[in-house]
């Protein structure tokens, strides 16, 4: 049972540190990317996101200019792409239009024990 528990420990481990290195991976081609959207300005893009410059110029460093602008492309392909829905397709019964409920038939009345109207 203590193995087994090791085993799955360590496995989840190995999961997090590799979440981990995609993450900070993600987080300096951001850096990168966004500099370049914004002509290489670390004092503005600082200043937008409330980070110091020095730590945002220090985090695109590694990322190459082709790798940014590869990752620019990909999102502006992204954006041009009409979004997936997520919802099931409806079936033909589904996707018409139901009728309006009918207004002309008078609603009960319900009435409490003692003959008034429930006020709540």
């Amino acid at each position: 049972m203590a193995a087994a528990n090791v085993l799955t420990t360590r496995e989840a481990a190995v999961k997090a540190a590799r979440a981990k290195d995609e993450a900070d991976v993600a987080a300096r081609e951001a850096a990168a990317v966004v500099l370049r959207l914004f002509d290489n300005d670390a004092d503005l893009v600082a200043d937008l996101l409330g980070v110091p410059a020095e730590e945002l110029e220090r985090e695109a460093k590694p990322v190459t200019a082709a790798r940014a602008k590869e990752v620019i492309e990909a999102l502006r392909a992204r954006a041009e792409r009409p979004p997936r829905s997520r919802r099931a397709p409806k079936s033909r019964a589904e996707a018409s239009p139901q009728p309006p409920p009918a207004f002309d038939t008078p609603a009960p009345i319900s009435a409490s024990d003692d003959g008034r109207a429930d006020a709540a």
